[in-house]
């Protein structure tokens, strides 16, 4: 059994379905966990935490307790899942987890791989691209609480760890699979702790999948996981299948978006939606700085639309806006406002009746299953590449669609709110 702990809860699906289109059975928790089982046939564990913008401490200390869990239950392998964007700040918490769980592990070099070809991340010597830009010319570099403003992937490693860092070119990579066992070993043997790894399609992630596949521990974005997944399915021909992908339960109930971040592509997708005639209601903290009186009068205006409108409620502004708003409350209380505002507001749709609820943002979909005190669910079908619906029961069947800021098409919110949206995997 594989253990991953994912950063925040969007990176916890991305990376449940990554391993769940391999044939592999793969169960998700939220939260910080009391109890994980493995031992019901499930060949991945996913803990999904909250903690990418946590102080260092508090991170460390819920990924070591999910850790421990996840190795108590079983686990062979963990696995660190970050966002393919590398998402922190130079105190962390990609480094500081990452040195806590090797330790755990006895891992000696650690593999880490940001690339996500399937979303448009690939990493090209040591530089990570999101789709033709680098990362630090990408709008990441307007992050609110995570700016992105350097690309080299090395260089942000060594500014959280104390640690070597070395290198991987994709020519090392591209040499096949023995040749990339020898590399890594020849990190371990000179006492490098950390391997970053080029990969620019998934041809490259399968080789280094096929490589550390027996690793106690590995670190990276949800390519890692397919690749890795590639290689268990490999080794083991008779690798259980599930119950079918498409089982379309849950979409056709009323539908509601829910929209926190601030991403150039959840910008478009808000304005998607609002051009296809969806109502929508902009939650304004700077006007009303308290997440009761905000989430009451979001529900006083959802209450009066037609049924079946399928409605948006965001909190998500362009840059300009989004720093005046920091400025006048600050980052913090600004962000901690919307978020309780956004769980508030779904936790009474549901008990209005709402069956299917999509989120756009990690922060706002963490604040989400917080709030609708989600454990877990079923990994479902995918309404875009990594962003599959979880099916849950809340009050009734719920189905969650958990969508991290930057993924999805331009029309992903109109298409989600659809019934029986699903993608072909």
């Amino acid at each position: 059994m594989i253990g991953v702990i994912a950063d925040d809860f969007t990176g916890g699906t991305d990376v449940a379905v990554a391993f769940r289109r391999a044939g592999l059975r793969v169960l998700i928790q939220f939260g910080v966990p009391e109890v994980v089982s493995g031992n019901d046939g499930a060949d991945v564990v996913v803990i999904a935490l909250k903690t990418r913008t946590l102080p260092a401490d508090q991170a460390v200390a819920q990924s070591l307790h999910a850790g421990r869990k996840l190795l108590d239950a079983g686990a062979k392998q963990l696995f660190f899942k970050f966002c393919s964007t590398f998402d922190s700040t130079p105190a962390g918490n990609i480094g500081p987890v990452n040195d806590a769980l090797a330790d755990m592990t006895g891992s000696s070099v650690t593999v880490v791989v940001p690339s996500s070809p399937s979303h448009g991340r690939t990493q090209y010597n040591g530089h990570l691209f999101v789709h033709h830009q680098l990362l630090s010319d990408s709008p990441m570099r307007h992050h609110p609480l995570t700016p992105m403003t350097d690309s080299r992937v090395p260089e942000l490693l060594r500014s959280q760890t104390a640690r070597a860092v070395s290198l991987v070119t994709l020519q090392q990579v591209h040499a096949g699979t023995e040749a990339l066992t020898a590399a890594i070993a020849g990190l371990q043997n000179s006492g490098i702790p950390y391997a970053v790894v080029d990969a620019v399609e998934s041809g490259d992630l399968a080789t280094i999948g096929r490589v550390v596949i027996d690793h106690p521990f590995v670190s990276g974005a949800a390519g890692l996981a397919g690749g890795l997944a590639t290689a268990i399915a490999e080794r083991n021909t008779s690798t259980r299948k599930p119950a079918p992908l498409n089982d379309g339960s849950g979409h056709d109930g009323p539908a509601v978006a829910l929209a926190g971040s601030c991403s150039a592509r959840t910008l478009q997708q808000i304005e998607a939606m609002q051009a296809a005639g969806h109502p929508s209601f902009q939650l304004d903290a700077v006007a009303v700085p308290d997440s009761s009186l905000l989430s009451e009068a979001a529900l006083a205006w959802y209450d009066e639309q037609p049924p079946g409108t399928a409605p948006l409620i965001y909190s998500s502004l362009p840059p300009e806006k989004l720093r005046e708003s920091q400025r006048r409350l600050g980052v913090t209380a600004s962000a901690e406002i919307l978020e309780t505002a956004m769980g508030l507001i779904a936790r009474e749709l549901v008990r209005r009746g709402v069956q299917r609820v999509v989120v756009a943002g990690g922060e706002t979909s963490g604040s989400v299953v917080t709030a609708l005190h989600v454990s877990g669910g079923l990994i479902g079908s995918e309404a875009a590449p990594g962003v599959p619906w979880i099916h849950t029961s809340h009050n009734g069947p719920l189905a969650l669609l958990l969508k991290s800021g930057n993924f999805g098409d331009v029309d992903f919110l109109v298409q989600a709110v659809s019934p029986r949206t699903t993608v072909a995997v």
